[in-house]
């Protein structure tokens, strides 16, 4: 599915290596997500990063039910080198 049919999220080249990020921000969905996953709640996501919204978040977790398996490498490999 592509981007375009979220509001909130985009791609840019060269920017998070072209991975979804919420518009205007260099945070990606997968970064929202890992928090998620993990036991944050919507909240403290956006207290975490700070600008971001409760509707930038729940975006982030609809992308993530449409793209599951991109996300979970993302997240894995976040856990693993907290750098991505």
């Amino acid at each position: 599915m592509p981007s375009t049919l979220y509001r909130y999220l985009t791609n840019v080249p060269g920017v998070r290596s072209g991975r979804t990020i919420i518009e205007g921000t260099r945070i990606g969905v997968h970064d929202v997500v890992g928090l998620v996953v993990n036991g944050a709640c919507i909240d403290d996501a956006c207290r975490s990063f700070p600008g971001v919204t409760r509707a930038q978040v729940y975006e982030c977790l609809a992308y993530y039910e449409d793209h599951r398996a991109e996300i979970d490498d993302l997240v894995a490999g976040q856990m693993c080198d907290p750098r991505k």
